[in-house]
């Protein structure tokens, strides 16, 4: 395209935000303003979604308060300028709405498209206005269960204006789906543009998975490599100005100081710290990585905070991350610590209330204390254990909780929906058999050294595989997934199986590309599939695969979290069997040691210890010596294992008690009732309800030449061999297996689960809406009165606004329909024959030759249908300005009266909703009017007519 400063285009994908201005140029990019909006984008040249924004003669346009019928168009210097009514006017001149459809000229110049064309372009329009104001745009698509306790957390986040929030759930209820759901929602809202998820190193290929293949989110994997290939270019750019979603670990950015600093410049809107509590920070001493969070964090508007669960932290560590949320609420410790000292109190009160047991007169004294500045709290004391109560006194301390706005909490007790896990461990004598004890041993060795060794493997003479093969043959026809330590182990284990056994073996490693990967894991899925699939360690990393029940630990890791995030592969939410872990061990060697430690310290096949980690940083280093001194037949070896395994066996206790005792109850109370409406869970359940959306989705990619195959397991194929368009790079790589069902998805992870916010919709519908396909039509129908005809007009009504403002969820793009016979008389309940729409598409008319009845009757019915669509479209933006100014101001009203009794209630916050309530005020107030189809409909003698 030839692109030139100044020149003005319009977005086919985003027509409502107006009219772009070409700024500045490259060799590769366009970089656009639309001004009206408050939207900076940047393109690239060869793909960039637009149209010129080309006037024509006899067309009205309006700039800089002044309006001017065009009677010749100019070309100079690759800018237009219009002149007409004695004046001129340069296109840069132009205000940023302009009426950009040409549905009625189309139509009365007797280009039009098959009536049927019409119907999907109107159906496009209504179907974006319901998924645009459903409070799930961004989230239906996603592959993600109808979990209330992680919807609750979206929801709340959603409702910030910018989150700035501590997700601590107990491992196993989803920290990294809740934070996805929440990034997710404010890229698809528009309250985010520019995301940063800082990690460790080892967590960043499950994230960019997460993120893909659960979100449909594309994110961008940062190191050094990159950042060089991007400078080498050699324009002095900020290599992190380069993508607006980055993922980078936190090592690499503390040992490159220069990184951190261009990290810093390159501003963002929403900043993700996972394992936050690997952050250090004391009073007197802070770690480079806490520095450089903290930084970021004071120059980023939200920020989601994931980390283990608190009591594991000590308050002091709590504390930290408390600080990075809010520096000013939290700015000392001593106070803090203070503040907290009666949080036990308050939580076992919380539990007396939920209970309703009896209150003593120390425990009513300390509640008429802490409520004193409440007097309908006290009236709910007074009238306590009457009905409601204790409920009103709940509340009341709940909303005094010093942390429940900025930190989420729940349990796995509390939540439930766990499967019991039945571990079945055999252990084999040590025999005679020196060259397997050595093997093991020196395979124990490699596996948990620091920069794990290479070694060879041959599992042809195991006895594991021995017993891994009985296993299957005492389970015909069940599921089981193997993991283990490494890939070279997957190889190994899958060249012993092939040479021994004829079973259908799956693997799963990271070599493996994410399409391979996903090939393997729906062929272990299918009923009919592989028995078992083998996995590297990258198999316990956020992969679902809780259809099978039989998890194989061929090797255990020498960390309570990574072997909890192998059992959790199976032991998830809806699980529906009784988990069965297979270990094989031999008698005296390393590996029975660990299994040991596990099975009688740490109770950690059994349950899902919550001080794993603490447990790992103070026996770790001991418990691998030990382990390989017992492989080594060390003289007392044994003994000293027995006395670390009693001593894990009490710290572990003593630890889950103190985690018991110092339990924030009103912090989790507060988790649960979090979002009480549950907006976000009935939106999803309504859009999977939503049968007919599958129709209009396989409509709508068809007529782009893209076929389907329906399948009996809830799939389809989508097959592009005919596609017209290289607009849907989600079909660049061949067909896509589908899906419209939830639990479909949710069970085949490489099923791409199907809604109008999935990308590969959402850009065959803007492809739809942004060309004039569909936008005039002319249809016979000869069920209508003699000489009569009816023109249906269908408006758009459309708020321009900043995208952060998100005004879809009040008023998003509106389709009105309005029909007008030749007397000019509205007719509300119109429409055509479905006699008459398939004879249309089975013999086109030469619609040209009736320019002249059209050209006589089409403005006066347009201006009349225009002056119907007013009036609707002025009711309909005065009650979206009502809706918004009640909840907005609801939310004010409530945050002010919170303030005054929890500090956590910034004094911005209230500010930033304050200015967002006027801007969205000025902005439903402005909305404005566009035409964007039109469709004549004649009785059969119209065509006679001279």
């Amino acid at each position: 395209m030839e692109l030139t400063p100044g020149q003005r285009w319009i977005s086919s994908a985003e027509p409502e935000l107006g009219l772009a201005t070409v700024l500045r140029i490259d060799a590769r990019s366009v970089q656009m303003l639309f001004a009206r909006s408050g939207v900076l984008r940047q393109y690239a040249r060869e793909s960039a979604p637009f149209v010129r924004a080309e006037f024509r003669v006899g067309q009205r346009i309006a700039g800089k308060g002044r309006n001017l019928v065009i009677e010749r168009v100019e070309m100079r210097d690759g800018l237009l300028v219009y002149s007409g009514d004695g004046m001129q006017m340069h296109e840069g001149e132009l205000d940023d709405e302009q009426p950009v459809s040409q549905a009625d000229e189309r139509l009365m110049a007797g280009r039009v498209d098959a009536p049927r064309a019409f119907t999907l372009r109107l159906e496009a329009l209504q179907r974006r206005q319901h998924a645009r104001a459903s409070a799930c745009w961004g989230l239906a698509s996603a592959r993600i269960a109808a979990l209330p306790h992680q919807l609750r957390v979206a929801e709340a986040a959603d409702a910030r204006l910018a989150p700035r929030l501590l997700l601590a759930d107990e491992a196993g209820l989803g920290k990294t789906i809740e934070a996805g759901m929440i990034v997710a929602r404010l890229l698809a809202s528009g309250r985010a543009a520019r995301v940063l998820v800082l990690l460790p190193e080892t967590l960043l290929s499950q994230w960019f998975v997460e993120l893909l293949r659960r979100f449909n989110l594309s994110f961008a994997l940062y190191d050094e490599e990159r950042c060089e290939a991007i400078e080498s270019a050699g324009d002095a750019r900020n290599p992190f100005a380069d993508e607006q979603c980055v993922l980078a670990a936190l090592a690499w950015l503390e040992a490159h100081p220069r990184r951190q600093e261009q990290l810093l410049a390159a501003g963002w809107d929403l900043l993700v710290v996972d394992e936050a509590h690997h952050l250090e920070w004391t009073p007197t001493r802070i770690s480079p990585r806490y520095a450089l969070v903290e930084h970021l964090a004071a120059a980023t508007p939200g920020l989601l905070l994931l980390t283990a669960t608190p009591e594991q932290l000590g308050r002091e560590g709590h504390f930290a991350r408390l600080r990075l949320l809010d520096p000013a609420r939290y700015a000392s410790l001593d106070a803090w610590l203070a503040e907290t000292a009666d949080y036990p109190a308050r939580s076992t009160l919380a539990l007396h209330l939920e209970n309703g047991a009896t209150l003593d007169a120390a425990q009513h004294a300390r509640l008429a204390a802490w409520l004193a500045d409440d007097p309908d709290s006290l009236a709910a004391l007074d009238a306590y254990p009457e009905a409601g109560a204790a409920q009103r006194l709940l509340d009341a301390l709940i909303d005094r909780h010093g942390t429940g706005r900025v930190m989420f909490r729940h349990r796995r007790a509390s939540i439930g929906g766990f499967a019991p896990r039945q571990p079945r461990r055999v252990l084999v004598a040590d025999g005679d058999d020196d060259d397997a004890r050595q093997r093991l041993l020196a395979e124990f060795s490699a596996d948990t050294q620091h920069a794990p060794a290479t070694l060879a493997f041959d599992y042809t003479r195991d006895a594991r595989l021995d017993w891994l093969l009985g296993l299957l043959d005492d389970h015909p026809g069940e599921k089981f997934l193997l993991l283990c330590h490494s890939e070279a182990k997957v190889l190994a284990l899958e060249a012993a199986l092939r040479l021994r056994s004829g079973i259908g073996v799956a693997r799963f490693h990271e070599s493996l590309g994410l399409l391979q990967r996903d090939r393997a894991a729906a062929w272990f899925a299918a009923p009919d599939g592989a028995r078992l699939l083998l996995c590297s360690e990258i198999g316990s990393e956020g992969r679902n695969f809780q259809f099978a029940h039989h998890l194989v630990l061929w090797d255990l890791p020498l960390d309570p979290d990574l072997l909890e995030q192998r059992i959790g592969r199976l032991d998830r939410i809806g699980q529906t069997q009784t988990i069965q872990i297979h270990h094989h061990a031999l008698q005296g060697s390393a590996q029975h040691a660990l299994a040991r430690w596990y099975d009688e310290g740490c109770d950690a096949f059994r349950s899902s210890p919550p001080d794993g980690r603490a447990l790992l940083r103070r026996f770790g280093t001991t418990l691998r010596e030990l382990a390989l001194a017992h492989a080594r037949g060390a003289e007392d070896a044994d003994l000293e294992l027995d006395a670390l395994i009693a001593e894990t066996r009490a710290a572990h206790i003593e630890s889950c008690a103190a985690i018991e005792h110092g339990r924030d109850r009103l912090l989790e109370l507060a988790a649960q009732r979090a979002a009480p409406a549950q907006a976000l869970l009935h939106a999803l359940q309504a859009e999977d309800s939503d049968t007919a959306q599958a129709d209009f989705a396989l409509r709508l990619l068809e007529h782009y030449g893209v076929h389907h195959d329906a399948f009996e397991d809830g799939s389809v194929l989508l097959d592009p061999e005919y596609l017209t368009t290289d607009a849907l790079p989600e079909l660049k790589n061949g067909p896509l297996r589908a899906t419209f069902q939830r639990d479909v998805a949710l069970a085949r992870e490489e099923l791409a689960l199907l809604r109008l916010d999935h990308p590969l919709l959402q850009g065959a519908l803007d492809l739809l809406l942004g060309s004039e396909l569909g936008n005039a039509s002319f249809l016979v129908d000869d069920t209508l009165p003699a000489r009569s005809a009816v023109l249906q007009a269908v408006f758009v009504l459309e708020c321009v606004a900043a995208r952060t403002l998100d005004v879809d969820r009040f008023l998003p793009p509106t389709p009105l329909l309005i029909s007008i016979d030749s007397k000019l008389s509205e007719r509300e309940v119109f429409a055509p024959a479905d006699n008459a729409l398939r004879r249309a598409s089975e013999k086109p008319l030469d619609v040209a030759r009736y320019r002249k009845f059209l050209g006589r009757l089409v403005p006066p019915m347009l201006e009349r249908a225009q002056q119907l669509a007013r009036a609707q479209a002025d009711a309909l933006a005065a009650a979206a300005q009502a809706r918004m100014g009640a909840r907005l101001d609801a939310e004010i009203t409530r945050l002010q009266a919170l303030r005054r009794v929890n500090p956590s209630v910034r004094a911005d916050e209230l500010d930033g909703l304050r200015a967002q309530r006027d801007a969205l005020a000025t902005a439903l107030g402005s909305s404005r009017l566009r035409l964007d189809a039109t469709r004549f409909v004649v009785s059969l003698d119209f065509l006679t007519l001279k």
